[in-house]
């Protein structure tokens, strides 16, 4: 099967990140098998989604590793003119959910497997798909456990996450938080006998603008970015019973975006003093006024030298002359930093595709894709 015909098959599970992957892992989990290779399922810890690891080639050795995810976004309350969870061939392009972000990798990397599997390598080729990506590249962190116990760590793992087929070096990590902010309820008549807990959160809010105008003004520089510097941002904000109700409770979801020269927990640590602060002023109104903040997910930035044979390796079968940076997160982060594995990232298509109605990657990107990891396979047929 060729990467379009895959592809097809791929789009056609609805694999949003608040359902199972796990009709699409038996999918490919059957196409390995049918083609002489053997699969590793690692599920979550209720059953209801698994990664997918799998090695061409001999078993002795580290290989190079493509890693990419299964989950999409949610298509609700998008206009999309196509079925999004369908393949639609149009001028050049194949639509629907995921072609972008980022089945048309995956496709890709299948049809590379099964050509790997007819072809006697030296050095392996290693698969491995992840759920959950998109709400934090939670999955693929119980198959890092699994690969961080193996006898072989790979070599080097490329992340197919769309860049237009350019070599990218890097991106921000993350941390994601929450601020509950805790006041005091009361009728709305008497408001000012109460302590609103949104004031608390608009107060935070405020703090949180505070610091994005200091990181923008003071903070470390990384031009290689869009943004070049570390950003905060307010996502989220949940609060409020009914309107004559002086509320108790508002909590405010909050990420900070790092370059490598920043440390999120440093920010992270000032934004606990604003708020500490905050409730502090308004102990004199309700003493039990407080702003607590925990961490919902955090991942590490990926920051893999331009001149390392890793990223020399990669522009080798893409023939590009120079480097990126994303403003996107991926898994290759933890890969570097859990195992020790440099990650790049390149592959087809383009995120300003991704996470929009009438998604698409292009069949010139897609095409790309496939002669870099034919140029790979033949790579590996030699030694890496």
């Amino acid at each position: 099967m060729d990467s379009i015909s895959i592809l097809e098959k791929l789009l056609a599970f609805p694999t949003v990140s608040r359902d199972s992957n796990l009709d699409l892992i038996g999918y490919v989990a059957d196409l390995l098998q049918a083609n002489g290779i053997t699969s590793q399922l690692i599920h979550s810890a209720d059953g209801h989604k698994a990664n997918l690891f799998a090695t061409i080639g001999p078993a002795d050795r580290p290989g190079i590793m493509l890693s990419g995810h299964t989950d999409v976004v949610p298509v609700d309350g998008q206009n999309w003119t196509l079925p999004p969870f369908a393949m639609t061939q149009r001028d050049g392009r194949l639509y629907g959910r995921g072609a972008a972000d980022m089945k048309g990798f995956v496709a890709s990397a299948l049809a590379a497997c099964l050509k790997a599997s007819k072809m006697a390598l030296r050095t392996p080729l290693h698969l491995a798909l992840s759920y959950d990506e998109e709400v934090g590249c939670l999955g693929v962190r119980d198959l890092i456990e699994m690969l961080s116990a193996a006898p072989q760590r790979p070599l080097l793992c490329i992340v197919g996450e769309p860049t237009n087929m350019q070599v990218a070096t890097g991106h921000k990590g993350k941390l994601a938080a929450r601020a509950v902010c805790k006041g005091r309820e009361g009728h709305s008549a008497l408001a000012p006998l109460a302590l609103n807990a949104i004031h608390l959160g608009c107060d935070f809010v405020r703090a949180l603008r505070d610091e994005q105008e200091r990181l923008a003004r003071e903070g470390a520089r990384d031009g290689d970015y869009d943004i070049a510097y570390t950003t905060v941002h307010v996502g989220r904000i949940n609060a409020g019973v009914a309107l004559n109700i002086v509320p108790n409770l508002c909590q405010v979801d909050f990420e900070i975006r790092n370059v490598a020269a920043d440390d999120a927990g440093d920010v992270l640590d000032r934004l606990r003093g604003a708020a500490a602060r905050i409730a502090a002023n308004a102990a004199s109104i309700a003493p039990e006024a407080a702003i607590d903040i925990e961490i919902t997910n955090t991942y590490p930035g990926l920051d893999t030298p331009a001149a390392s044979e890793a990223v020399a390796f990669v522009k080798s079968l893409t023939g590009a002359n120079g480097t990126m940076k994303v403003a996107y997160g991926t898994e290759g982060g933890l890969f570097s930093r859990d195992l020790g594995t440099p990650a790049v990232v390149c592959g087809p298509g383009s995120m300003a595709q991704g996470h929009k109605p009438d998604e698409y990657v292009s069949l010139e990107q897609l095409r790309r894709c496939d002669e870099m990891l034919e140029r790979l396979l033949s790579r590996l047929t030699d030694g890496p």
